[in-house]
């Protein structure tokens, strides 16, 4: 039979019978013959109460040494939720053994918080499948080359799963979350969202990097780069519904354009709260200026999302990017400490409530005027627009936070999203 990876998200390993659960769902695959591999998170809220702990003993920012005692604090809670459900399966009766992501091991960079997966050595796991274990691999950590451990940063679980099918060349890789699957947008903001039962990668990757909160971007990437069948459902419906209806239940992400793709312009609303943006204002127009600003940013670790330089005036422009809320002070520290010196800029200002909201679709390809139509309904309901950011397949906007959900509203209409039509395969 097949070799398949569940992966299992804090909300679903949130109590000891949530716990339960997960162990006869994934028992039930394991006796239809399948070879069974699982990735879980963290019991809900454990992460957040660790680095809690971390910020009482250590409020300022973290220097480098820090971040690595962080790392290895942060990591323990996804060793207890993998022994917890090695336990739940002994007693379901079936044979199971937990590792850490150092003892496969998951190598990493040393980025720590942030570290990227470079190779998982699967030897170890292949052995106790061909054994007829169920194998649990601890999600959001591996090894760097130093021994150190590293974690993969917020919804590294899902990254973990991804690349664990990948290196195991598993058949598919389930996704079990809080959601059903992937929606035209959010339903908590918009009841009138609708399912998708497929999405393209690209969308899915469009929708994971602007916000959507179901797949982290990496995990995307890795489905994408080896061709992983992916799917995201709800770890919610019941454990004991037949297999074949639960294989078939949720979003799956597909590598073909489906044909019925082209009656969607926009598939799909994004949003990102966790965004703030940095202006560094009278910078000097020359070249080079952007590698003088960012450089310095990229060598703090910090990723850079929108860019906007404005025209310059008596040879001195300003200059804005958005960053990740988290990143925000970090960001603010370098600006002013080492490049606004070096540059000679006039002042570091910044925003930390704002917000990004995207419209995406595979139909935007061959569609003109869907960006006009995005600014047009923005405008009616009063929403000013600090940036725009636009690609093949999406087009973002920065707006203040506080329109964030209004502003989703009102394109999940104007787009007629909540309709069967729009999303083709729903």
């Amino acid at each position: 039979m097949a070799l398949i990876v569940h992966k299992y998200g804090g909300t679903s390993m949130g109590s000891t019978e949530r716990i339960r659960n997960v162990a006869r769902r994934v028992a039930k695959w394991a006796r239809a013959g399948h070879r069974m591999v699982v990735v879980p998170s963290a019991m809900s809220g454990e992460t957040n109460r660790l680095l809690a702990l971390a910020k009482e003993l250590q409020p300022a920012l973290p220097d480098a040494a820090s971040l690595r005692e962080i790392d290895a604090i942060a990591a323990t809670g996804e060793q207890v939720s993998v022994g917890l459900l090695a336990l739940a399966l002994h007693s379901e009766g079936m044979p199971a053994v937990s590792y850490a992501g150092w003892q496969v091991p998951v190598q990493t960079d040393s980025a720590f918080g942030k570290a990227r997966i470079r190779h998982i050595e699967g030897a170890r796991v292949r052995a106790d499948l061909d054994a007829g274990k169920v194998v649990i691999v601890t999600g959001f950590q591996g090894l760097d080359e130093h021994g150190d451990v590293t974690t993969l940063g917020r919804g590294g679980s899902d990254t973990s799963a991804v690349a664990v099918a990948a290196a195991l060349q598993a058949d598919e890789c389930l996704i079990y979350t809080d959601v059903d699957g992937v929606y035209t947008t959010d339903p908590r903001i918009v009841p009138e969202a609708r399912r998708r039962h497929t999405i393209s990668f690209e969308e899915m990757l469009e929708m994971a990097s602007l916000g959507s909160k179901v797949l982290q971007i990496r995990s995307v990437e890795f489905a994408g780069k080896y061709r992983v069948p992916t799917r995201v459902l709800s770890s919610f419906t019941p454990w004991d519904i037949p297999l074949d209806e639960e294989a078939r239940s949720g979003t799956l992400i597909t590598f073909e354009e489906d044909e019925k793709m082209e009656q969607a312009v926009v598939s799909g609303i994004a949003f990102n709260r966790d965004e703030a943006k940095v202006t560094v204002l009278g910078v000097p127009d020359r070249p080079g200026i952007a590698y003088q600003i960012l450089g310095p940013v990229a060598e703090a670790n910090i990723d850079v999302d929108v860019i906007i330089q404005n025209v310059s005036h008596d040879g001195r422009t300003d200059f804005s990017f958005t960053v990740h809320r988290n990143d925000y002070a970090r960001a603010m520290q370098t600006l002013r400490e080492v490049v606004a010196p070096a540059i000679g800029a006039a002042e570091i200002v910044g925003d930390a409530k704002i917000c990004k909201v995207s419209i995406v679709g595979i139909g935007m390809r061959s569609h003109v005027g869907v960006a006009s139509k995005m600014f047009r309904t923005l405008s009616e309901e009063g929403i000013n627009i600090q940036m725009i950011s636009t690609s093949e397949i999406k087009t973002s906007v920065v707006i203040d936070e506080k329109y964030m959900e209004l502003a989703v509203r009102a394109l999940h209409k104007a787009f007629d999203l909540e309709l069967d039509k729009a999303v083709g395969s729903v």
